[in-house]
């Protein structure tokens, strides 16, 4: 138990180091090539490993079902993410992304048409509400920017909502790792389309430590978080997995602090906390929520 337990913390602390990586990347990178070349190489990375357990990814079979994956939970989420971070603080995007639970909950009863208790309803209440106090700890000084990137934001929170709701659906006749590879292969195409006109050569401005960033995103907060959380699912089980998904935030402000020495307002840093615990008790009482949640792939 000890040892599931240690794989999921982990795998939420590399997935806090995308946001921080993604913070970093804004200067260096557009937001759709910074997410194509992520995804391309974990494409790579994730073929490799179906090849080698003699997989064959259903890419044409299936190709509905992995496109829309793609185009919510590896496109959409993740450029949106991208571009949030180069208007906000990594910190606050995390606390923000905090509210993920919450959009899966909201998705359920139409795609999923399961039922959610009113336990569960209460949390996304109280997680919405730390939301909106998270956003005014900052709105006296924020830039017409910076709000526009706290919506870019939770919109992403939306795509990803989406995104484990219709996995879950899917899941039926695909394993997580066939649905996240396809995912990858569908997103990293829509994510290459989207570069098309809108990325000129001036605009990229990499080094040494920019391409560190676009490898790490690429293979620890990719594919090996990926494995992790699903090994420590399989040993401690997802309803009991699901509430550590909401280290996240924890540890997207810890390395906030430290590593880009960014600035939280003591209000925000509540509303974090509201928003924290709003989703935990929203997890506790939504049984499909908890066990969509199991998939986390950031």
């Amino acid at each position: 138990m000890k040892r599931g337990i240690a794989l999921l913390v982990i795998a939420t602390i590399l997935w806090g180091g995308n946001y921080i990586c993604g913070r970093f990347l804004g200067p260096a990178l557009p937001s759709t090539l910074l997410n194509t070349l992520r995804w391309a190489i974990s494409t790579v990375i994730l073929g490799g490993i179906m090849v080698a357990n003699k997989k064959k990814p259903p890419i044409f079979s299936r190709w509905k079902e992995l496109a829309t994956l793609g185009f919510f939970g590896v496109f959409a989420f993740s450029t949106l993410n991208y571009w949030g971070l180069r208007l906000i603080s990594a910190s606050q995007a995390g606390m923000i992304s905090a509210g993920i639970p919450v959009a899966i909950l909201l998705f359920t009863p139409f795609v999923l048409k399961e039922h959610i208790r009113v336990r569960a309803w209460i949390g996304t209440v109280l997680s919405i509400f730390g939301v909106i106090v998270l956003l005014l700890g900052k709105h006296a000084t924020s830039s017409p920017g910076s709000i526009f990137g706290d919506m870019v934001i939770v919109l992403s929170c939306f795509a990803w909502g989406l995104y484990t709701v219709l996995g879950k659906r899917f899941g039926v006749h695909m394993d997580p790792l066939t649905m996240t590879a396809g995912a990858a292969f569908y997103g990293t195409i829509f994510s290459a389309i989207s570069c098309i006109g809108t990325v000129q050569p001036s605009m990229i401005h990499m080094s040494t430590n920019a391409w560190l960033a676009v490898l790490y995103v690429s293979t620890f907060a990719s594919v090996g978080a990926y494995f992790l959380w699903n090994a420590g699912v399989k040993i401690v089980g997802a309803g009991k997995a699901a509430p550590y998904i909401n280290l996240l935030p924890v540890w997207t402000v810890v390395f906030g602090l430290i590593l880009l020495h960014e600035q939280v307002s003591w209000v925000s840093l509540a509303g974090g906390a509201v928003t924290i615990a709003g989703a935990i008790l929203a997890s506790m009482g939504g049984d499909g929520a908890r066990q969509s949640r199991s998939h986390q792939v950031a």
